[in-house]
């Protein structure tokens, strides 16, 4: 094959929202609202479960873990896609791409693999309820924290040792961030072999925790059904109602983003799907958790009260 002579990329420019270049201020501020929404909801969830002891437990342990790892994934990817919409977009380094693919991935599939540890802790919780507190104990919990963090950490930096050894002989993303499949597109080489280790890993990275979750429901929804009373069956429900609501739009974008064929180009669609798990997902947590979850809107109550009272 003849060598070909390429220019040296040191830099991308995003083509960000570029087919909506005539709605990008309304885009602008829908996306806007949206993240100071989320980052209050999140922050305000983390402080309630802080401070109220009555929410010192794992399943709320996990949940603030859970409000801090996807508050930190909004801030790597959200900024500079709104600083884009508002017209002051500007390259991003190599390094920077980097920087931001790795901690993007870190910050998803740490929140999968949460999403799976906050699964397993309502399978104990319902059903080996006596052996609860033995089992959730704190350094458990901080294990499986831990754990999560870990297995982001390795996919991440085999993900980024796969794309950035690639050469780039293009150096427009047709995304808004440095997401794997756009930036490879870039590269002058072959990348098959590429889509491949990023296809098996997406893989591997969503099916696993997903299939996990799926057996610790299957084994709840199993218990649940044998307990006697109409109320107890209610209670036992409304404690993973919550969970099981995050977990089902997490993993279904997630699986239709990333295990979907890979297609030429970026199209609007996939564009759209991107907006679906970077900005509306990371919404739906504090949502979900705040609307329907009786014991933190308690502990919301109370500490509006204790600000009313003081």
């Amino acid at each position: 094959m003849k060598a070909e002579n390429h220019t040296v990329v040191s830099e991308f420019i995003f083509q960000g929202f570029s087919s909506f270049h005539e709605h990008k201020l309304t885009l602008f501020a829908v996306f806007l609202t949206l993240y100071l929404l989320t980052l209050a909801g999140n922050i305000i969830i983390v402080t309630i479960i802080s401070i109220d002891h009555h929410l010192h437990t794992p399943m709320y342990f996990f949940l603030a873990m859970l409000s801090t790892s996807e508050t930190l994934y909004t801030l790597v990817i959200v900024p500079r896609m709104l600083s884009s919409l508002a017209g002051l977009s500007r390259p991003i380094s190599l390094a920077a791409c980097a920087t931001q693919m790795f901690l993007f991935i870190t910050l998803a599939i740490n929140n999968c693999f949460l999403l799976t540890v906050m699964g397993y802790d309502r399978y104990v919780a319902i059903c080996n309820p006596l052996r609860y507190t033995v089992t959730m104990n704190k350094r458990v919990c901080a294990r499986l924290v831990w754990g999560a963090c870990s297995i982001g950490l390795l996919v991440a930096t085999i993900q980024i040792s796969s794309v950035f050894s690639l050469p780039f002989c293009d150096r427009e993303v047709a995304h808004y961030f440095c997401d794997i499949r756009p930036v490879m597109k870039l590269s002058c080489a072959d990348t098959t072999t590429h889509d491949i280790i990023n296809f098996l890993v997406s893989s591997l990275v969503i099916v696993v925790p997903m299939g996990l979750v799926f057996i610790s429901y299957v084994l709840i929804i199993s218990t649940i059904l044998k307990i006697a009373s109409a109320e107890g069956r209610k209670k036992a429900f409304a404690t993973c109602a919550s969970h099981l609501t995050v977990v089902i739009v997490h993993y279904g974008c997630a699986s239709f983003a990333y295990l979907k064929p890979t297609s030429k180009n970026m199209t609007d669609q996939d564009q759209l799907i991107s907006v679906t798990y970077t900005v509306f997902t990371p919404l739906l947590n504090p949502v979900v958790y705040t609307l329907r979850n009786k014991e933190v809107k308690d502990a919301l109550h109370r500490a509006i009260g204790k600000k009313t009272l003081a």
